[in-house]
């Protein structure tokens, strides 16, 4: 991971991801007026669609680097030397991902901070919906976290894992947004955000989210079994 870049790719991302809402702001100020909605909401309603789409090709792109390096140079038969079973080898992978997610959407929630005091004001109870928003979002990411890792395992070619993230993305946008139930599907559910959501939609998608990450951690750990099996 150190030699591919999967590190300062993770953290150019988030930056890129996080000048999104300052330049929108910068360049349409006048496009946002004052409503019933809070100035947060208003933030990230006209700009989380495109901030989540780089998110989840952050994290398909890191997940393609990650198992790369396992079928590199036959990289995955001296693995199988090591004194350490592959599901530890995977969960570690799992912590690594997760903690680079937190990275950016702090760095994302840091930017929506700055906007909303440079544009607009603090408001009594911002920093609560700042907390909730991200945290929903990045709940919301988990399943797309286990799902690009997944693929990138059963790919020795990246090009073909990251082709496959792609399409899932892209197919993702394309389905409607009012359904809830085309709405779970992993890489949509990064799109959701809480203003315009009904508390039963909000619940609902929580526990979907941590339902397909159960499914598709279990998922991968038999895969992980059945390919050390085949290879």
């Amino acid at each position: 991971m150190k030699r591919t870049g999967f590190f300062p790719a993770f953290l150019g991302g988030g930056i890129l991801a996080a000048i999104i809402p300052a330049a929108e702001l910068f360049f349409r100020r006048d496009s946002y007026t004052t409503g019933d909605e809070s100035s947060l909401s208003m933030v990230l309603g006209s700009n989380w669609q495109m901030m989540a789409m780089l998110n989840i090709l952050l994290i398909v792109s890191g997940a393609c680097i990650m198992y790369h390096t396992e079928y590199t140079d036959r990289g995955y038969d001296k693995m199988r030397c090591l004194p350490i079973k592959e599901s530890a080898i995977f969960l570690k992978k799992v912590i690594v991902m997760t903690g680079m997610c937190s990275l950016i959407f702090i760095i994302e929630a840091a930017a929506a901070a700055l906007c909303i005091s440079h544009w607009f004001a603090f408001y009594p109870g911002f920093s609560e919906e700042l907390l909730k928003s991200f945290g929903y979002f990045f709940l919301l990411s988990l399943p797309v976290i286990l799902t690009s890792l997944l693929i990138a395992s059963a790919c020795r070619n990246m090009w073909i894992s990251l082709g496959i993230g792609v399409i899932c993305v892209f197919t993702a946008t394309l389905l409607p947004a009012k359904s809830f139930v085309l709405s779970l599907f992993p890489f949509a559910l990064p799109f959701q955000t809480l203003a315009g959501t009904t508390h039963q939609e909000i619940l609902g998608f929580m526990t979907a989210s941590v339902l397909e990450t159960i499914i598709l951690g279990i998922a991968e750990l038999i895969y992980l079994k059945i390919r050390r099996s085949l290879l």
